[in-house]
């Protein structure tokens, strides 16, 4: 298990129904090495969710279609940020931008995240570490600003199959992108300040 620096809770978005979750908690922490490490725990009705089959751990595109945990993670002052992507499948992808959803796509990010997933009767938890040169370039002197997330595929509901939970939802619909959902600060490490 990592080590956890805080434990905070998603809130659904007011607009997305959610029967089957009864809550989504996340712990998040910088290692002394740079590194960040997060772990998701969903709690609700796992027989009612879509959750996606293990598989190999590859870069995909449209996670988010499905059930899929993310974190926007940027520098204070600065408008350039990364999102990730975490799959149970253990798919992942990550994709920088210079300023709201403006991609940077002259940045590859190479180093994948490691991801483990763990599903049992009423939880399924996601751990994941993103290596320290997959994050923002100053995340090491000035620490990170973090927007959390979660899509939750619901496979039985007729008032939508999607909901979306945040740490903060800035907007009158969902949007992951919006920097003032960005609320989890998190210092540099000492080792590294």
């Amino acid at each position: 298990m990592f080590p956890r620096a805080f434990s905070l809770a998603l809130l659904r978005h007011p607009t997305t129904p959610a029967p089957v979750v009864r809550m989504i908690e996340v712990h998040a922490a910088l290692t002394a090495a740079g590194d960040l490490e997060l772990a998701y725990c969903l709690r609700g009705d796992m027989a009612r969710l879509r959750i996606p089959e293990p598989g190999n751990p590859i870069c995909a595109e449209a996670l988010w279609e499905h059930t899929c945990f993310e974190a926007f993670v940027g520098c204070p002052g600065e408008t350039a940020y990364r999102e990730y992507n975490f799959s149970p499948s253990g798919q992942w992808a990550a994709y920088a931008f210079t300023d709201y959803r403006q991609r940077d796509e002259t940045l590859t990010i190479f180093t994948p995240p490691h991801i483990e997933a763990r599903l049992t009767a009423g939880r399924l938890e996601i751990e994941a570490l993103v290596a320290s040169d997959a994050l923002p370039p100053l995340a090491a002197k000035v620490g990170l600003q973090i927007g959390l997330a979660t899509v939750v595929e619901a496979a039985d509901t007729i008032d939508g199959s999607h909901s979306y939970w945040a740490l903060r939802h800035p907007a009158a619909l969902p949007d992951f992108h919006q920097r003032d959902g960005f609320v989890c600060r998190l210092a540099p490490p000492p080792a590294l300040a």
